[in-house]
């Protein structure tokens, strides 16, 4: 690291700090030449691996910019999108590799979408799974139709907890 004030090709570490969400490393250098300090931020590079071959580096906007696309006329805001795009970011950086297929990338989009908004959910799908006809659409809503039903069925199996009051009639 080479000190911004000298340019000598040489820094020591004083102090390193990890971001509250991890993502990120802050350290403080010291020049040992002309001895003024300097931070430094450092990240792990995360790259995207597109269909051309061709890589490029991660990033939640564009994200949050396909994902917005789906969203449209729906109520999701704006804050909804960048806590969807970190969601899919800590997603993909959890599975340990520097590269990541686009592909991926939409898978790692639709769960976290389908519990969002469900018509967004079927929109961005019917896009990046090339639905073909409505038989596809039909399949999707099947499945979702499936889930809430399984989840109101947990629901309605849970024992009800007494509320502790003391009722008495007269």
């Amino acid at each position: 690291m080479h000190c911004p004030f000298c340019r000598h090709p040489d820094s020591r570490v004083v102090d390193s700090r990890t971001s509250d969400d991890g993502s990120t490393i802050r350290r403080r250098r010291q020049c040992p030449h002309c001895n003024r300090r300097f931070t430094t931020v450092e990240t792990a590079s995360l790259s995207v691996v597109k269909r051309s071959g061709a890589t490029e580096p991660f990033s939640r906007e564009k994200i949050a910019g396909g994902v917005r696309k789906a969203c449209q006329g729906r109520p999701v805001s704006e804050d909804d999108l960048a806590l969807l795009a970190q969601k899919v970011e800590e997603t993909l950086r959890s599975a340990g590799s520097a590269e990541i297929d686009a592909y991926e990338i939409g898978l790692a989009i639709l769960g976290p979408l389908r519990e969002l908004d469900e018509v967004a959910y079927l929109r961005f799908a019917s896009v990046y799974q090339a639905f073909d006809s409505l038989e596809d659409f039909e399949a999707a809503i099947t499945v979702l139709r499936a889930e809430h039903e399984s989840e109101a069925d947990d629901d309605a199996d849970e024992p009800v907890e007494p509320s502790g009051e003391d009722v008495r009639t007269s």
